[in-house]
């Protein structure tokens, strides 16, 4: 069933992963029709991938019509050609709605370019594309609370969905969940190497570490206790555990790294605010 409030039209402007992942959440959960949602994307094979879904396909905005006025309008294109994009989709936001999910893109330079009033930044992550995603998103002050409602349904659709105040806090975000699914990626791999070091089968050692972190993840959302007691509840003085966390938590080693990555995630947020 489609909600009333979002027949849309609605227009994606890049349909790359995070846009396609975007785009499937809104189709499988219902929120729009998918003949009333149109995509640009210059790229001819994702073009092709988004018209699979049913939905209207561009290659660019020429062909959308000197009338046509996005009820919504998701930017989901890179930083570095967000200046270039914006002028170009100025006569078709009209009073709607206009989401961004570019990192380090401040919503003025987006109201600037778009000569719009009523703009959303969000950072959406990859886990998006099987509704798992951890959303951050922040409304401008001319974004009405209805407009607010429907971009949060939006949201919605691709994971748990977190108001933010201030676009700092998008810029913290992004280096937390927006490239933190990287950093667990890289985890699973460094696990699943150590262990095929140890004499398991590559495809053994992947699984192990896979479900691992999986399992481990799900107790941690589901406990009513923190991941710190979690931790100590599975070392046991001695044990095997116990010996692994001396190594990470020495000196405090790996809280140090992480420490350091996130600042440097979170710095670079904030450069590509400059052009």
């Amino acid at each position: 069933m489609v909600n009333d409030d979002l027949n849309g039209p609605l227009l994606l402007v890049g349909c790359g992963n995070m846009g396609r992942a975007m785009l499937r959440g809104w189709l499988d959960a219902g929120l729009i029709r998918a003949d009333a949602v149109h995509v640009v994307e210059p790229a001819d094979s994702l073009r092709k991938e988004a018209g699979a879904l049913g939905v209207r396909t561009h290659a660019s905005a020429d062909t959308l019509g000197p009338g046509f006025k996005a009820e919504i309008a998701v930017l989901a294109v890179k930083p570095q050609v967000m200046a270039a994009v914006l002028p170009v989709y100025r006569p078709h936001v009209g009073e709607g709605v206009t989401v961004s999910i570019a990192a380090g893109i401040p919503m003025a330079a987006i109201a600037a370019g778009l000569g719009a009033a009523a703009i959303v930044r969000a950072m959406p992550n990859t886990p998006a594309a099987i509704g798992k995603g951890s959303i951050v998103f922040c409304p401008n002050e001319r974004t009405s609370q209805a407009q607010i409602a429907s971009v949060t349904r939006l949201l919605s659709a691709n994971g748990a969905v977190h108001r933010v105040e201030s676009e700092a806090a998008i810029d913290a975000a992004t280096a937390i969940s927006g490239s933190g699914p990287a950093y667990v990626f890289h985890f699973i791999e460094c696990l699943a190497e150590a262990g095929a070091k140890l004499g398991l089968s590559p495809e053994l050692a992947l699984a192990l570490a896979r479900e691992t972190i999986d399992g481990a993840g799900a107790l941690a959302m589901t406990a009513d206790v923190l991941p710190s007691d979690l931790r100590r509840q599975v070392t046991s003085p001695g044990g095997t555990t116990q010996a692994a966390l001396h190594i990470l938590m020495k000196d405090n080693a790996l809280q140090e790294m992480m420490r350091e990555a996130v600042f440097a995630a979170h710095q670079r947020a904030i450069e590509l605010q400059t052009p």
